[in-house]
C-alpha cells in the first residue's frame, strides 16, 4: 500500500503532474484545461484516508452515495464543452465534493454549481473557500430543473446520468450554447447537445459510469 499523500505542495505539484502527463497520454489535447487540472490540487477534496488515491484515474466515494468523478472524465467532459469556443455562463449540475466546479472556475467566465444534497453543498463551499475562487456560486437546488433564475447558460455540465435530456436544461441554453451530460440507465455514453436557434443537435459519444441523476432536494 503506498503511504498517505503528504500534504505539501511539493508532494502534491508533483502527484498533479503525473496526472496531467497521464491527461495527454490518454488524449486530451486542451491545454487550458489540462492547466486547469494542474491548478487544483484533487486531494483537498477527497476524504482524507482516500488523500493518497486522489491522483489515480478513477472516482472515489464522497460519501451519501456520491462519487468524485474520475480526472480523465472531468477533462474530457469540459475539453468537449471548450472545442471552439468559450465556456462562458457555465451551469454545473451536481456539484458534489465542488471538484469539479473548482476545475471549471479556471476556464469558465462564471461558474453556477448546484448540488441536492445540502451537507454535500456544505463540503463543497469549505473545499472551494481555501481556493478563493470569485466566479464560483454554489446553491442547493434540484439540478434536473437547471438554474432558471441564472439562466440562459453558454454551457451546461451534468455530473449524473439521466434516462434522456432535461427538457429543463435545454430551454436554459443560450443560443450557441452545448450541455453534455451522461445518458442512460445500464449503460451510459456521453451526450453533447448543441443549440442552434431554436433546435437542438445531438452526438453520442464514449461510453461512461455516474450516479443517476435524482431529482428534489435532501
Amino acid at each position: 500500500m503506498r503511504p498517505p499523500l503528504a500534504d505539501t505542495a511539493g508532494a502534491a505539484m508533483r502527484a498533479r503532474a503525473r496526472m496531467v502527463e497521464r491527461l495527454r497520454s490518454q488524449g486530451v489535447r486542451d491545454e487550458r484545461v489540462l492547466a486547469a487540472m494542474m491548478q487544483v490540487p484533487r486531494h483537498r477534496f477527497v476524504q482524507e484516508g482516500l488523500a493518497f488515491r486522489a491522483y489515480d484515474d478513477t472516482a472515489l466515494p464522497i460519501g451519501y452515495q456520491q462519487t468524485i468523478s474520475q480526472p480523465f472524465v472531468v477533462a474530457r467532459m469540459i475539453e468537449l464543452l471548450h472545442a471552439g469556443r468559450e465556456l462562458g455562463r457555465t451551469l454545473e449540475v451536481g456539484a458534489g465534493c465542488g471538484y469539479q466546479a473548482a476545475v471549471l472556475s479556471f476556464v469558465a467566465a462564471e461558474v453556477f454549481a448546484v448540488e441536492r444534497i445540502r451537507p454535500l453543498l456544505d463540503q463543497a463551499r469549505e473545499n472551494l473557500r481555501t481556493l478563493r475562487r470569485p466566479n464560483v456560486r454554489l446553491k442547493h437546488a434540484d439540478g434536473s430543473v437547471g438554474l432558471p433564475e441564472a439562466a440562459p447558460f453558454d454551457t451546461i455540465i451534468v455530473a449524473a446520468a439521466s434516462p434522456a435530456v432535461p427538457q429543463a436544461l435545454k430551454e436554459q441554453l443560450a443560443p450557441g450554447g452545448r450541455l453534455i451530460i451522461p445518458i442512460g440507465a445500464g449503460e451510459q455514453r456521453l451526450v453533447l447537445v448543441e443549440r442552434h436557434g431554436g433546435s437542438f443537435r445531438e452526438s453520442r459519444l464514449e461510453a461512461v459510469r455516474f450516479v443517476p441523476l435524482l431529482t428534489g432536494t435532501e
